[in-house]
């Protein structure tokens, strides 16, 4: 790819789904766009990062998605959701209601980088636990738990906040404690520590 200026970072991956997956149409299209001997990014919550021409940014992305691939902000911004590598099929599992609930809060603006997890049974493949805000599918059901920890000695996993939500009581009750975790969050604040330092109530009141 030739020199085209300044450049900026995005996040892109295949989507929501079961896994971490790139069909070669998605691989064509991202090569395109890096040096011979540049390296892609790949972080812990199923996403790549890739550097692009500021200047190309809009089309380049338009390009992007016109594969498949999903992009979002780098930085203190809601993070894609992460799922199961394995399932039991699409409806099954939920999927379409972890689709929904990514579209709706992924790339939002928070005070420190939100990582949000979902699970299609107890398993807990996608590691909804260790997330700052996880969901767990039991039945026709969703658990919900805020203020895991994965790293550092002091890793912990999340509380139980919510249980037996339905679909839209889900969608509502994230949406409602990320609004609070943007506004009463101290900057770089992690979502962790900000929950341990207001009363759990404040989250979803």
């Amino acid at each position: 790819m030739e020199d085209s200026g300044k450049k900026v970072k995005i996040a892109i991956n295949g989507g929501i789904g079961f896994g971490a997956k790139l069909n070669s149409k998605q691989l064509l299209a991202i090569t395109k766009y890096m040096d011979e001997d540049e390296e892609l990014e790949l972080t812990a919550f199923q996403q790549l990062y890739i550097e692009i021409p500021e200047n190309e940014k809009e089309a380049i992305i338009e390009e992007f998605q016109s594969v498949g691939l999903a992009c979002y902000p780098v930085g203190n911004f809601v993070k894609s959701l992460r799922t199961c590598n394995f399932c039991k099929g699409e409806e099954e599992e939920g999927m379409p209601i972890a689709k929904e609930l990514n579209r709706r809060i992924a790339g939002k603006a928070v005070p420190f980088t939100l990582k949000v997890a979902y699970t299609g049974c107890p398993v807990g493949c996608g590691e909804p636990m260790l997330s700052d805000i996880g969901v767990m599918k039991i039945r026709n059901h969703y658990s919900l738990y805020v203020g895991g920890k994965a790293k550092g000695k002091d890793a912990e996993v999340g509380s139980l906040l919510k249980e037996d939500l339905t679909p839209e009581e889900l969608y509502e009750t994230v949406e409602k404690i990320i609004d609070v975790y943007s506004q009463k969050g101290k900057k770089r604040e992690p979502f962790h520590k900000f929950f341990k330092r207001i009363n759990a109530d404040c989250l979803t009141s």
